[in-house]
């Protein structure tokens, strides 16, 4: 029952980071620091895989001689079973494994317990929530209870997160550079999921990129593109996308630089009204469109909190946002602002998060993390970012537009207009470029000039 209660600061740390205001360290809870946590967990860990395959869930003692009779069992489902699992979160924990025909695999096991005390842990959470209520009127977290109480259930289903892994690999396979590990169908159940083993380094690890040659701004580019074209494009959207589920390799095959996404048990659905004043929204920030920032943050419930509501997903000062979010990155000056004046606006915040759309909840989450692993690598968004994301926010509403017209001269017209701003932004992007490169060419000239080469 603890850690429930214990991922409610986390959720809470969420709603004040999602506002670009990090009061805290950025360092996740470890549900493992947490005795009650630990119970039952090396008890029966490969007694219950081999339940779920096998028989009906039930709990094993450990060490007992039922234990030991299914611990055998696990030979005639693979050749070999680390016991010592790979990794390990408050829901589960992935062990590495070979089948009899010498594929590697990942085995992900729920822990014991887990989907009986989840309606507890909530029920604790609501009360929680409810006696924070009670002593600050001003802060409205119920959001938590119904997000928890929404997506826990989909979480506990394997079934359902291989399901998601399956669709996301389809609806991206035009992204040379990502890989998706492949579910084996045949001996996943909703406690245990079997999935292709895939290595690499997490997504924050520049070390790691560094020995093995993998450009970090590459890679950047690569998550902004991908993250681009599942909530602007699609609507489907990976929610979960921390350093431990975004792991980078290079191709065994090709050598080119690959990013691998992992866990896929949490993903939100946009509906096309969200996604559309979603993808308006930010054409507007991205231009600097003022009338229409406002405009489209009213309409997804930002109320007069608008200017809020623009810095919370840009992470930038409303000054910044006024003068351009593509006209300059963002700076420690800026970034200290920015936390110096958390604590004035927190009331706001909690007002604000109460008000918009349920599916703004775990965008902002899923921005917040993707700006985690940015600062990581040190590749804060840039023009060239800002660029891909109004690319894809260019064609999801041409795409609309056209689907929503008989007309085949109305159609074409809509393509040629399409076609015509790609092509401005592919202009523009080739100016920032040239741009960049005559600054380095004059820098190159500055250093051979103060320190020239001896004869």
């Amino acid at each position: 029952m603890a850690r429930k209660a214990f991922k409610l600061a986390s959720w809470t740390s969420m709603a004040l980071a999602a506002s670009g205001i990090y009061l805290y360290s950025n360092k996740y809870l470890d549900p493992n620091d947490f005795g009650a946590v630990r119970v039952g967990r090396a008890v029966a860990t490969t007694a219950v895989i081999s339940y779920d395959y096998l028989t009906s869930l039930k709990s094993v003692p450990y060490g007992s001689e039922e234990y030991l009779q299914l611990r055998s069992k696990i030979h005639d489902l693979f050749q070999s079973f680390d016991d010592t699992p790979l990794g390990t979160a408050s829901l589960a924990q992935v062990h590495k494994a070979v089948l009899h025909d010498g594929r590697t695999v990942a085995v992900k096991v729920q822990h014991p317990k887990v989907r009986a005390q989840s309606s507890k842990d909530i029920l604790l959470m609501e009360v929680l929530v409810l006696a924070v209520k009670q002593l600050f009127p001003e802060f409205e977290f119920m959001w938590l209870v119904d997000e928890a109480k929404k997506n826990l259930p989909l979480e506990l289903d394997f079934l359902n997160e291989g399901r998601n892994a399956e669709k996301v690999s389809q609806m991206l396979k035009h992204f040379d550079f990502l890989k998706v590990p492949r579910i084996h169908w045949d001996l996943s159940t909703e406690r245990v999921l079997l999935m292709e083993f895939v290595d690499g380094g997490q997504v924050n690890d520049r070390d790691y990129m560094e020995r093995n040659k993998i450009d970090v701004n590459e890679i950047s580019r690569h998550l902004g593109k991908m993250y681009s074209e599942m909530i602007f494009v699609n609507g489907f959207v990976h929610c979960d996308p921390h350093p431990g589920n975004v792991l980078v390799r290079k191709h065994p095959s090709t050598g080119k630089a690959e990013i691998v996404l992992l866990d896929h048990g949490l993903y939100q659905v946009l509906t096309e009204e969200f996604r559309l004043n979603y993808c308006h929204l930010w054409q507007s920030l991205i231009w600097t469109d003022m009338k229409r920032v406002k405009e489209y943050s009213q309409r997804l419930g930002a109320g007069d909190l608008y200017p809020l509501f623009a810095c919370m997903l840009t992470a930038r000062s409303w000054d910044s946002v006024n003068r351009g979010i593509s006209q300059a990155p963002v700076t420690a000056t800026e970034d200290l602002e920015i936390r110096n004046n958390a604590a004035n606006y927190l009331p706001q915040i909690s007002h604000l998060l109460n008000h918009v759309p349920r599916q703004m909840l775990l965008i902002l989450k899923t921005n917040d993390l993707l700006r985690g692993i940015e600062a990581a690598l040190g590749t804060r968004a840039s023009a060239s970012s800002f660029l891909n994301m109004s690319r894809c926010c260019i064609r999801a509403l041409a795409e609309h537009k056209k689907k929503n017209t008989c007309s085949f001269f109305r159609r074409t017209q809509i393509s040629f207009s399409e076609a015509f701003n790609l092509w401005q932004i592919n202009l523009h992007e080739l100016i920032l470029r040239v741009k960049g490169l005559k600054l380095a060419n004059r820098v190159l000239a500055l250093i051979c000039w103060l320190f020239p080469a001896p004869l």
